[in-house]
């Protein structure tokens, strides 16, 4: 995986991934919105958790409640519209090795390990240019397909922060269990999305200062609202930031 642009044989290939999931869901009228939990369910006992070194991306699509769905007509709509974004925005950040967490309805959490990916790559790095090429993604592949549909498309919104985090399986043995994802980095990842407008990409200052130097300089904004939280050492305040920063063109 390039982290430095968007490549042409990805967004080839990305493009041609999209085109046959439409095609797949045309062909379903009763699709099921895909749900993934991940990790593995043998990966960790119930009650247990591993602490990572990550970025955490939350995705959420704006004004999602307000969208009608009331009807069996509209419901079917929604449904394939929704299996379309959020299937290619999973397989987006699986290539960026990121592992998604949950989904929420309207929106994905994701993690990005440090070290991870092909090739090993920080996770605010990995994360941000999966942010970036998402939003290539929706622009340019899934916008065209939903419009054509008749279907107004989604806009949304993307928040990232750094820390250690801890990964714990709660629930009940042989029941409902699932992941969840412990830390001080969760929250705020989570708590930005209310600072981030539609196609916003908004990152901590944690975030900032792991990507490369050009990425901080030429494309971080210091967001113009405090975030009203402080470092507790220190008393500082914690900065968040706009990411301004977009693929400009496809490389060979």
């Amino acid at each position: 995986m390039d982290y430095e642009s968007l490549k042409k044989s990805y967004w080839e290939a990305q493009s041609q991934r999209v085109q046959l999931l439409r095609d797949r869901i045309r062909e379903r009228e009763d699709a099921l919105a895909n749900g993934r939990v991940v990790p593995d369910g043998t990966d960790l006992a119930l009650g247990s958790g591993r602490r990572l070194n990550m970025a955490v991306m939350f995705i959420d699509i704006c004004s999602f409640s307000g969208r009608p769905a009331e009807t069996v007509v509209e419901q079917r709509a929604m449904l394939a519209a929704l299996n379309l974004f959020f299937s290619e925005m999973i397989r987006v950040a699986e290539d960026y090795g990121g592992t998604v967490e949950k989904n929420t309805g309207d929106g994905l959490m994701a993690y990005f390990e440090d070290n991870a990916g092909t090739p090993p790559e920080s996770g605010c790095k990995r994360a941000v240019a999966c942010a970036l090429t998402m939003m290539a993604a929706r622009e340019h592949l899934i916008d065209p397909i939903l419009l054509a549909s008749g279907f107004t498309p989604f806009a949304f919104r993307i928040s990232i922060d750094y820390g250690t985090v801890t990964v714990a399986k709660l629930g009940v043995a042989r029941g409902f269990n699932s992941y969840v994802a412990i830390g001080t980095t969760a929250n705020f990842a989570a708590k930005m999305l209310n600072k981030a407008d539609a196609q916003d990409i908004v990152i901590g200052e944690s975030v900032r200062s792991n990507l490369p130097l050009n990425w901080q300089t030429q494309f971080a904004q210091v967001h113009p609202e405090s975030t009203g939280w402080i470092y507790r050492i220190n008393n500082e305040p914690y900065l968040l930031y706009k990411y301004t920063g977009r693929w400009a063109r496809l490389t060979e």
